[in-house]
């Protein structure tokens, strides 16, 4: 199994952006059938170091990782998320 974990320090940090760019992360769910989990967190201490929102993907392998990146919906979602963040990191593990 393959666990994808992104998160996301967006330039407006209101609850309003921050609830836009979770909503557009959880549409994948669905959308994107090589997806087998995905979970999206919403940081609750709102400290300046904190990411705003995490996103936590589970695939059965890295083919279906690289499908997502690929998949039209994730490309989308991923282009209007770029427009809000400030920065992001990934790290991307396989499980036991």
């Amino acid at each position: 199994m393959i666990t994808h974990v992104v998160l996301f320090k967006l330039k407006d940090r209101s609850p309003e952006a921050i609830g836009k760019v979770a909503q557009a992360l959880e549409s994948l769910e669905g959308a994107v059938p090589v997806i087998r989990s995905i979970e999206v967190g919403v940081d609750v201490l709102r400290s300046e170091r904190s990411y705003d929102v995490s996103l936590t993907v589970r695939f059965d392998s890295l083919e279906d990782l690289e499908e997502y990146q690929r998949h039209p919906e994730h490309v989308k979602v991923a282009g209007f998320i770029a427009t809000l963040r400030e920065s992001s990191a990934v790290v991307d593990y396989e499980g036991r």
